[in-house]
C-alpha cells in the first residue's frame, strides 16, 4: 500500500513539472513565476535580514558623537611620575568619605617594565617611598613627598575580545593620590590659550617632564606633570629651583640644564628661607658626585632615553638578589640600582670575575676613570677594544697615560674612537692631562650623560626631551 501511495505522489509531481514548463509563456505561468519570486522590496531594505545592519545605537542615534577621551583631573599633582606607553581609562573622583582621587591606567608594555619605571623614578624624584614590590613582576608602591600620599597598583590582566594586532594581555596601573593645591597645576581659564615663556624649552605637559624651566631669568626644575588639553600647568610656591648653575663651567651649563629636564638628577630640595612652603634645589655643580649618586643618575639617564626601547634600558636588580657587594646590602635604599649594574656589569664585582671588587664604597667620589668604565660601554654597546698604555698616549697624548687603571685604558680608547660625541670631550675639552684619579663633580657628571651612543647612532638629552613632548601630544 506505501508503495503505491509513494509511486502516485510521484506521478503528481512529473504532472506539475510538466504543466509548469508548459505554460511558461502563458499567463497563467507568468502570475505562477512571480508568485514564487523573492520580494523585491527585500533589495531596497535589507537591512530585514540583517544584511549591512549597523548596531542598535548607531540606528537609534545616527548623529550621535563619539564618546570624548578621558581626561586628567585638573588639580592632578606634578610630582607623580606617569609611566610614558599608559593610556587613562577612568578617573574616580574625591568624595566626601574619601579624600582621595583614583586614576586607572592601560598599558601594552609588561608589567616589570613599570614597576621598573616607578622603581627609578620615586626615588630620583625625591619621594619616600615606604612600601615597594619584592619584584618587577607587579605589586603596589607607597610614597610620600611633602605632604602628598602616593598609591602605585601595578597589576597584569589579560585582553578579552583582543583586536588582531592587539597583545592577549595588558597591564593595569591605579594611582591614588590626596589632593593637594599647593602642588598641582592649575586649570586655565580658556582652554584655548597658550602657554607663555621666555624660554623655547620643553614645557610641563609629557608625562616624564621635570624641570627646569627659566622663567624671568631663573632656572626652575617642576616636577613631573602631565597635562591636560583644558588645563595649563603654572609655577607654584613648591616649585624646586636650581638657583646656583650659574655656578656651574659655562661650557656645561646646557649640558645640565638638559639633563635636568629630563628628571634624572635627584637632589635634595632645600626650604628657602623667605618661604618654609618653598623649597630651592642647590645642585652645587662643583661638588664632587659620589658613586651612590652617580650610579642613580646613570641609570635614570639611560632609561629616560631609551623609554622606547626595552632592551637598551637598564633592569633594576630584584630586592631578593644576592648582594654583589658586601656594603650594599639588600636594604640599602640604592640596592636595585647598585646591583643591577653589577648584574649588567657595568660595575666591576664579583659578578664579572673580578675578585678585588667586593665592596662598592658608594659614598667615596667618583673618579674620571670609573666614570668613563660605566658610561662608554652603553655608548658602544658592543665589546670595548684591545688597548695599551701605549695605544692611549699615542691617542689621546695624555702625558699621565701610565697612571690609569689598566681596567680603563680600553674605555678611554674606545671613548676617543667616538669623535666629537666623545665623554672626554664633551666634559673635559682638550687636555693632555686625563688626571684619572681625580674625583668627578657633579657638573661633568650630567654632562656626561647628556649624550649616549655613537658619532653614527645616539640620543643626546635635547632629542630624548623632543621625543616624550611629541608623545604628549599624541
Amino acid at each position: 500500500m506505501l508503495y503505491f501511495q509513494r509511486s502516485a505522489v510521484l506521478l503528481s509531481l512529473a504532472v506539475l513539472l510538466t504543466s509548469l514548463t508548459a505554460c511558461t509563456n502563458s499567463n497563467i505561468g507568468k502570475s505562477l513565476e512571480q508568485s514564487l519570486a523573492a520580494d523585491p522590496r527585500l533589495k531596497d531594505n535589507p537591512v530585514i535580514f540583517g544584511a549591512n545592519q549597523k548596531p542598535n545605537s548607531d540606528r537609534q542615534n545616527p548623529n550621535q558623537s563619539t564618546q570624548p577621551t578621558v581626561q586628567l583631573p585638573a588639580d592632578f599633582p606634578k610630582d607623580i611620575p606617569i609611566y610614558p606607553n599608559a593610556q587613562i581609562q577612568e578617573v574616580s573622583p574625591a568624595t566626601n568619605s574619601e579624600n582621595k582621587v583614583t586614576t586607572r591606567w592601560l598599558s601594552s608594555d609588561p608589567s616589570n617594565f613599570i614597576a621598573s619605571f616607578y622603581r627609578n623614578q620615586l626615588p630620583s624624584n625625591n619621594w619616600q617611598v615606604s612600601q615597594q614590590p619584592a619584584d618587577d613582576s607587579g605589586g603596589t608602591f607607597i610614597a610620600k613627598r611633602n605632604d602628598l600620599q602616593l598609591v602605585v597598583s601595578i597589576q597584569p590582566k589579560s585582553v578579552t575580545n583582543a583586536a588582531p594586532n592587539q597583545p592577549q594581555t595588558a597591564t593595569e596601573l591605579l594611582i591614588e593620590y590626596q589632593p593637594n593645591s599647593t602642588t598641582t597645576a592649575q586649570a586655565s581659564p580658556n582652554p584655548s590659550s597658550e602657554i607663555t615663556s621666555n624660554d623655547t624649552a620643553p614645557k610641563p605637559g609629557n608625562p616624564q617632564f621635570i624641570g627646569p624651566v627659566q622663567p624671568e631669568g631663573s632656572l626652575t626644575q617642576p616636577n613631573g606633570t602631565s597635562n591636560t588639553s583644558n588645563s595649563t600647568p603654572t609655577v607654584t610656591s613648591s616649585t624646586q629651583e636650581f638657583s646656583d648653575l650659574n655656578k656651574a663651567p659655562q661650557e656645561l651649563q646646557k649640558y645640565i640644564q638638559d639633563v635636568a629636564r629630563l628628571g634624572v638628577l635627584s637632589v635634595e630640595p632645600q626650604a628657602t628661607k623667605n618661604n618654609s612652603t618653598a623649597t630651592t634645589n642647590l645642585f652645587e655643580p662643583n661638588k664632587n658626585i659620589t658613586r651612590r649618586e652617580y650610579a642613580r643618575w646613570l641609570v635614570a639617564a639611560n632609561n629616560a632615553m631609551y623609554a622606547n626601547i626595552p632592551s637598551k634600558r637598564i633592569r633594576l636588580a630584584s630586592a631578593n638578589a644576592q648582594p654583589a657587594f658586601s656594603d650594599v646590602p639588600k636594604t640599602d635604599p640604592d640596592f636595585s640600582v647598585i646591583q643591577g649594574l653589577a648584574e649588567s656589569g657595568l660595575f666591576p664585582s664579583l659578578l664579572s670575575g673580578d675578585s678585588t671588587q667586593v665592596l662598592f664604597r658608594p659614598d667615596a667620589p667618583l673618579t674620571r676613570e670609573q666614570l668613563l668604565m660605566s658610561k662608554v660601554p652603553l655608548d658602544t654597546r658592543q665589546a670595548l677594544p684591545t688597548a695599551s698604555v701605549s695605544a692611549v698616549s699615542q691617542t689621546w697624548g695624555f702625558q699621565d697615560a701610565a697612571k690609569i687603571d689598566p681596567k680603563a685604558l680600553r674605555a678611554i680608547l674606545a671613548d676617543f674612537q667616538n669623535g666629537e660625541q666623545s665623554n672626554i670631550r664633551r666634559v673635559y675639552g682638550y687636555t693632555t692631562l686625563f688626571q684619572p684619579k681625580k674625583p668627578v663633580t657633579r657638573a661633568e657628571a650630567a654632562a656626561a650623560l647628556w649624550y649616549f651612543g655613537t658619532q653614527g647612532e645616539g640620543i643626546s638629552a635635547t632629542e630624548a626631551l623632543k621625543l616624550t613632548q611629541s608623545q604628549a601630544q599624541h
